[in-house]
């Protein structure tokens, strides 16, 4: 009890020693903001100076990645890239020696030869039947039997056409899908590989996503097309998306966003770190020790002036968004302004002192 009588009389001895609290501000020279242990942060930025940010990795979106498979089994003969190189639509990035290549040939040379028979048969039973020497009956007999061998053709040239074996010969030429990026290379020369084995997954570099993992009560202040950038860099992008659901072992939100500037310096799979402008930048994280309670309204001390003689501060009402733990998130604090996060009970102590005299 001393003690509190001893601060009590301390602050009450501050308030009434040149303390000004004109429109809800105070103005404490520093070798009292030293005594009290007042003690300030910027909002947005970590106990180390940096900026707060939230892990992010780096993604290609779905629509920007081909892969490149082997349509049928076979050896591969030849690979023309590389992991890392830069190929364009229609490239050819591989060759495959397969004897079922020779056999889907086979097929459709036997189904052309079924379906031009059956195609003079139908011209030669159209003029009987005009004759009148041949009854109906036959003639539909002979054009449904056309249609099919027709459309039976018409199949084994299309798996011809998806096997890339239309041309003689048991050689495939596998080719670029679009213009891109080979990031994986799936087999070796020399490999014998089955139907739909990768040979090489491509994709288009530009734009990226990050998919960024954010605690659950940051997520729900974001919208989309909130700005985001990483720490320490010049590349910036949206937000497109927020996710609904909460991870259940780390509480996050899976958030993802679109690079629009600076995607060229990223790598698909790279860890970074990023930095969210909530709307208006004025949602922030801070210690929950940095918010106080005074006439029914929850209050935070922002600092608006200092130098070497005097710090002043002024009452900044606040609303409380969420909290957990020992942080709570915030609106009405902007980015980048200075909060008192300890002492803030004696700032507090003398803001009621002087709003009694």
């Amino acid at each position: 009890m001393p003690y509190f009588k001893t601060l009590t009389a301390f602050l009450l001895l501050l308030a009434t020693a040149g303390l000004s609290a004109a429109d809800e501000s105070l103005t404490l020279q520093m070798a009292q903001i030293k005594a009290l242990g007042i003690e300030t942060a910027i909002a947005g930025k970590t106990d180390g100076g940096r900026s707060t940010g939230y892990p992010a990795a780096v993604r290609v979106p779905n629509t920007q990645m081909r892969v490149l498979a082997a349509p049928i089994g076979g050896l591969v003969e030849m690979l023309a890239v590389a992991p890392g190189s830069t190929v364009k639509r229609g490239q050819v990035l591989a060759y495959l020696v397969s004897p079922q290549a020779l056999e889907l040939q086979r097929d459709a040379r036997q189904a052309d030869s079924q379906a031009s028979l059956l195609r003079q048969n139908l011209k030669r039973d159209e003029q009987l039947f005009a004759e009148g020497l041949i009854a109906e009956s036959r003639l539909q007999a002979s054009r449904a039997a056309a249609e099919q061998a027709f459309a039976q053709a018409s199949e084994r040239h299309l798996g011809l056409a998806l096997a890339g074996a239309g041309k003689q010969g048991g050689k495939l030429a596998l080719t670029a899908g679009i213009d891109g990026v080979v990031l994986e290379q799936g087999v070796q020369l020399g490999q014998r590989v089955e139907t739909s084995a990768m040979v090489y997954r491509i994709a288009k570099l530009s734009p990226l996503w990050l998919e960024i993992q954010v605690p659950a009560d940051i997520a729900a202040g974001l919208r989309e097309s909130d700005r985001i950038r990483i720490v320490g860099g010049a590349v910036g992008g949206k937000l497109i998306s927020v996710g609904r659901a909460v991870d259940a072992a780390s509480q996050t939100v899976l958030l993802r966003a679109e690079v629009d500037r600076g995607s060229e310096t990223l790598r698909p799979g790279q860890v970074v770190e990023v930095e969210i402008d909530s709307p208006e930048g004025r949602q922030q994280r801070l210690p929950a020790t940095a918010l106080a309670r005074y006439r029914d309204t929850t209050i935070a001390f922002v600092q608006t002036a200092g130098d070497d003689r005097n710090v002043s501060f002024a009452v900044r009402a606040v609303r409380v968004v969420s909290q957990g733990g020992d942080s709570v998130v915030i609106d009405g604090i902007k980015t980048g302004e200075k909060i008192a996060v300890k002492g803030v009970s004696a700032l507090k102590a003398i803001l009621a002192g002087v709003g009694k005299e």
